[in-house]
């Protein structure tokens, strides 16, 4: 369905990537701070760094829809751009959360943004469907 979008498409294998980094920071910190599965908690800097993956994870499943119902709403280029500002805003708010989860604030806004237009852009294009 997204292949007719190129720019999303991309955008969002990037959005898949940053997930992959995410979880991949926290499959070492697991191993770093000795924290062996099936704990999801132990050390600090691990619960920071699952938490990061954690939360990546929740955000994708609104980030997802919310972009294949968008892009037929609001377009290759505008979509692909939000979708690649989602996926900045993951990477602020890792990188805020590793170091203190108090400053997370800024990145969990560059991710809530785009996700909400996408979401009211696909609400939209559903809507304009039943009324003209």
């Amino acid at each position: 369905m997204l292949a007719a979008y190129p720019l999303t498409t991309i955008a969002v294998v990037v959005a898949l990537f940053v997930y992959f980094g995410v979880s991949a920071v926290a499959g070492k910190a697991r191993a770093t701070y000795n924290c062996p599965a099936p704990a999801s908690s132990g050390h600090p800097e691990f619960d920071k760094r699952y938490r990061v993956q954690m939360n990546t994870l929740e955000q994708l499943a609104l980030f997802l829809p919310g972009v294949a119902l968008a892009a037929p709403v609001l377009g290759d280029q505008i979509t692909g751009g939000l979708a690649l500002i989602w996926s900045i805003g993951r990477i602020v708010y890792a990188q805020a959360y590793y170091g203190d989860p108090a400053k997370r604030s800024a990145g969990f806004m560059i991710t809530l943004l785009p996700t909400m237009v996408l979401l009211v852009a696909g609400l939209w294009g559903g809507v304009a469907k039943l009324i003209f």
